[in-house]
């Protein structure tokens, strides 16, 4: 196995060692089990309906509730 260096704040290396405690595991195993969590996630091809894909951006935007259905609004659409 390969060793790897990096930096962490302290809050986060707190949790991290708090984490390992109650799961009573190495801080090691619980970074490489996130880690292999986290890549896995990223190579997963996203599948699903257009809501489903853009689920985050569902009534993020705001505007007129009847733009789509106000004849009134669809008067000059498509000219």
């Amino acid at each position: 196995m390969k060793n790897v260096s990096f930096k962490l704040p302290e809050t986060l290396d707190q949790e991290l060692g708090n984490a390992a405690r109650a799961a009573r595991t190495t801080r090691s195993a619980l970074v490489r089990d996130a880690l292999r969590a986290e890549l896995a996630r990223r190579r997963k091809p996203r599948r699903g309906s257009c809501l489903v894909l853009a689920r985050d951006l569902a009534g993020s935007v705001s505007g007129p509730r009847d733009l789509s259905s106000n004849p009134r609004r669809l008067a000059r659409y498509g000219r």
